[in-house]
């Protein structure tokens, strides 16, 4: 796995417990970190968990056979 790919995997899973805590909570922790949603270092957190998304949507779509190149486990065959 690159350090792209662990970059934006990092963004994507902050973004779910993110949205986790606002699911169950009614808590958004990167506002309440960086002074609001409206504060441009939280803009710019959550255009980068955004990007990163969409990023990640290409691991989705890899071939197997390239995934196994980069040293992803291929699953089990029943």
């Amino acid at each position: 796995m690159s350090g792209l790919q662990r970059f934006t995997l990092a963004l994507v899973i902050i973004g779910a417990i993110n949205w986790g805590l606002i699911g169950f909570f009614q808590f958004d922790l990167v506002a309440a970190i960086f002074g609001g949603q409206n504060s441009i270092l939280a803009r710019i957190v959550y255009g980068l968990v955004g990007i990163s998304g969409l990023y990640c949507l290409t691991l989705l779509f890899k071939p197997s056979e390239e995934l196994n190149r980069e040293g992803y486990a291929e699953p089990d065959q029943a």
